[in-house]
């Protein structure tokens, strides 16, 4: 395992760790429609959210959050799209983002609604 990759892993457990302890219903981990991943899909209440995890060491390249580009944050409202149209969901949707920095401590930080749909 690459330490890229063992980093996501321990980022992504954390998160569901802390989502499920603020008390998010934790629907999927990991689904995935052709070339991308929601890291996390869950309920909050009658909300339907599409959760991007983002670990980093340091802030040396600046905040995890901030890797979710345009670009990104396009591909999974159309990943989202795609769950709808399989699973249905009558009510509202939302996107956040879980930022993780694990350099001496680990600080979680919750973003919701961190972007809309388009």
């Amino acid at each position: 395992m690459t330490e890229k990759k063992a980093k996501g892993d321990f980022g992504e457990q954390r998160a569901q760790a802390y989502l499920r302890s603020c008390g998010y219903e934790i629907l999927t981990v990991n689904w995935r429609h052709k070339h991308v991943e929601a890291d996390i899909i869950m309920k909050d209440g009658d909300i339907l959210v599409f959760v991007e995890v983002k670990t980093r060491s340091s802030l040396r390249y600046g905040y995890p959050e901030e890797s979710v580009n345009y670009a990104k944050q396009k591909n999974l409202v159309r990943l989202a799209n795609v769950y709808l149209a399989k699973y249905g969901h009558e009510g509202e949707i939302r996107f956040d983002i879980v930022s993780i920095i694990s350099e001496d401590e680990v600080l979680i930080e919750h973003i919701k609604d961190a972007f809309w749909h388009y």
